[in-house]
């Protein structure tokens, strides 16, 4: 009998340990903890947290490789807050690794970012327990709220400097000369739409009728035109045309006197022979003007 009591005593302290197993394994699988694997525990100091809470993930460029574990505080320092992290252990941190504080999605929430440089400058190695150094990233919605907080600063100078532009010219006397220059424009105005009231009521109406009397004029010579026999005075221009084309053919052929005397070239060679004998003829009288003139007082003549 006491060794069926201690054997269900056995099983019931068995059990009890499994469920305390399953209870921290829960737990720990709830809070992101990986019991079954080894981790390294370092830490970081922020002057600021943003809004991180424990359980937050720790990426290594996009993949996480941990958690934050706690958070302690002590603000009676600058950099108040110290956040503890648990990391794989084969994630190696050489020196010159940073805990970037980054903005973990849409929602606000917050996360840690080990960024590792890619040229390790060392062989040296963070240890377990040992500080990082860490720097906080502002996100988007941050940056949106400092870029819209840097424009309505910028709006606000430029506000205000217009108001001081504005009270500076109605201080001064400009205003006071715009509207001057506003009335002497106005005065400006009224004069000249007097003089052109008095020429549309003096100079239009003579312009007018002499513009008339040209459109009288010119209805009159299209009448005088369309009146004319302008089919004659074409059919007798056309004969004009006829008859000097007959001329200039009668000139051209040998058939008429005026183309004979133009195209026969007997006749030209004639003139021109009677022309030289003239000009012999001239030449001889002026060398021997005694064989042509008779001296009746002598009754003969030179031989």
């Amino acid at each position: 009998m006491k060794n069926i009591k201690y054997a269900r005593e056995i099983k019931v302290g068995v059990l009890a340990l499994v469920c305390m197993f399953l209870l921290i394994f829960g737990f720990n699988y709830l809070k992101g903890v990986n019991i079954f694997s080894s981790v390294l525990d370092y830490h970081g100091r922020y002057v600021e947290l943003k809004g991180l809470t424990e359980q937050a993930p720790v990426y290594v460029r996009g993949y996480k490789v941990g958690q934050v574990n706690q958070i302690r505080y002590d603000f009676t320092k600058d950099s108040a807050f110290v956040v503890d992290v648990s990391i794989n252990k084969d994630i190696d941190l050489p020196i010159g690794t940073q805990m970037v504080l980054v903005s973990d999605g849409l929602l606000g929430g917050m996360a840690i970012e080990l960024r590792i440089p890619t040229a390790e400058v060392g062989k040296d190695r963070y240890k377990r327990g040992d500080f990082i150094p860490t720097m906080i990233v502002p996100g988007l919605i941050e940056s949106i709220e400092a870029g819209v907080l840097n424009n309505i600063d910028a709006t606000i100078v430029e506000a205000r400097v217009l108001v001081e532009n504005l009270n500076r010219q109605l201080s001064d006397d400009h205003l006071q000369h715009a509207l001057a220059n506003i009335d002497n424009i106005s005065e400006d105005l009224a004069s000249s739409s007097k003089e052109l009231k008095k020429i549309m009521t003096t100079k239009v109406p003579g312009i007018v009728e002499g513009v008339d009397t040209v459109v009288d004029n010119v209805r009159v010579i299209t009448d005088d035109i369309r009146r004319a026999d302008l089919n004659a005075t074409v059919a007798r221009a056309d004969a004009a045309i006829d008859q000097v084309y007959n001329l200039i053919a009668d000139v051209r052929s040998d058939k008429g006197t005026l183309g004979m005397l133009i195209n026969d070239k007997t006749l030209y060679n004639n003139i021109n022979t009677t022309v030289v004998s003239a000009d012999s003829l001239l030449v001889d009288l002026k060398a021997h003007p005694k064989r042509y003139v008779h001296f009746s007082m002598f009754g003969k003549k030179e031989k």
